[in-house]
């Protein structure tokens, strides 16, 4: 991503901003404590057109600004842990994300059909993540350098 980890961090940890760069989330319904604070959780339903579900997802994992592990949660369809990653690259932000389903149907389908569904879920979730993140403006220059960034890392 075009902008620092602190920005792309920052993006992350605004719940107002979720259903932004997750796919398939179409409005927020609620919140639990303070996001990204492990254990707080946001409310929302997912799916297209009039066929919605209800979902939440829950942190279980927060180091700011570098690691954010997050449980989805969609009811009997189960749940998965998505795992995200943020390491500077240069002046930009490298964002690695890994999920797997935990429980419910879905976790037994560790299967290539399955797998190409969750790739292509990956390639639509970092592109929105990109866009709404270089929405931002560009950190001045100055704090890049503050930060350890800079064209060689």
């Amino acid at each position: 991503m075009n902008r620092p980890v602190e920005t792309v961090w920052a993006l992350l940890s605004d719940p107002e901003r979720y259903r932004t760069w997750v796919p398939g989330t179409v409005e927020s319904t609620g919140r639990l404590g303070q996001w990204p604070q492990v254990g707080s959780a946001l409310a929302y339903r997912v799916g297209v057109g009039r066929l919605t579900l209800p979902g939440r997802t829950v942190v279980r994992v927060c180091e700011p600004p570098t690691r954010l592990e997050l449980e989805a949660i969609l009811g009997k369809a189960g749940s998965a842990r998505i795992a995200i990653r943020l390491t500077r690259w240069g002046r930009d932000t490298l964002v690695i994300v890994d999920e797997h389903p935990l429980r419910g149907p879905a976790a037994s389908l560790h299967i290539a059909p399955f797998e190409f569904v969750l790739h292509l879920r990956h390639r639509l979730l970092l592109a929105r993540l990109a866009s709404a993140v270089e929405e931002a403006p560009p950190a001045p220059e100055r704090e890049h350098a503050a930060s350890g960034g800079g064209e060689h890392g």
